[in-house]
């Protein structure tokens, strides 16, 4: 678990520059756009390529019904509130729940191997580095706020060590909680990709370039996983 935990100071790191990076100048749709498609290709590998096998090699059927089930709910229950929700804060209470999520699927995934957790470290920075662009520049830009964006976007990324700090009761628990747990980090990771990121990646705009990207991200991290 301490492990687990000074890896979410690179999570952190990339929210603090990605607000910074807005204080020079604030992202293109375009941009943005091949940050959500490369992100999405990378998180969606993770996905494949760590948490997949550990369900299907060494998960019961139960488990993983009731805990892909309560991930569906969850996942469904945060867009429902994101749909109701107006306004900046409940933008900033969404990501915070978001990053709440990521950290205890990153818990899970650290005990489930060094490798698994280092890859999903991977993973879930460049979606943070996206995740604090687009807030910062959601917030406003007004010369007044920009520091208080930077400052936003830290204190969002800190919820990542909260939700490893809350995995950590599941290192003790009976194989079967393990098991439906990382069923509900695979559909909360599916989630991430398919119904945030692409989807916003296409609000933002395609380009055969953004899209190629995202096939990018996930050969990319293939590969540096049979490299390690």
């Amino acid at each position: 678990m301490t492990t687990a935990l000074s890896y979410t100071v690179i999570p952190i790191f990339a929210a603090v520059l990605g607000g910074l990076l807005t204080l020079l100048r604030r992202p293109s749709h375009t941009t943005i756009s091949a940050i959500q498609h490369f992100a999405a290709g990378i998180v969606f590998s993770a996905a494949a390529v760590e948490i997949l096998p550990h369900l299907k090699h060494e998960g019961a059927l139960w488990p993983i019904v009731v805990g892909g089930g309560l991930g569906v709910a969850a996942m469904l229950g945060l867009k429902s509130i994101g749909e109701r929700t107006e306004g900046k804060i409940g933008l900033v209470a969404l990501i915070a729940s978001d990053l709440l999520i990521d950290g205890v699927v990153l818990g899970l995934a650290f005990q489930a191997g060094a490798k698994a957790g280092l890859l999903l470290t991977i993973a879930l920075t460049i979606e943070v580095l996206f995740l604090a662009l687009s807030v910062a520049a959601e917030l406003g830009d007004a010369p007044e706020r920009r520091w208080r964006n930077v400052a936003t976007t830290a204190a969002l990324a800190l919820m990542m060590p909260v939700g490893v700090l809350l995995s950590s009761p599941l290192s003790a628990a009976p194989e079967t909680i393990i098991t439906g747990a990382f069923a509900f980090g695979l559909v909360a990771l599916l989630y991430l990709v398919t119904e945030e990121l692409l989807v916003e990646a296409h609000e933002s705009g395609d380009t055969p370039f953004a899209t190629a990207l995202f096939f990018v991200g996930f050969l990319a991290l293939l590969i540096l996983e049979d490299t390690i």
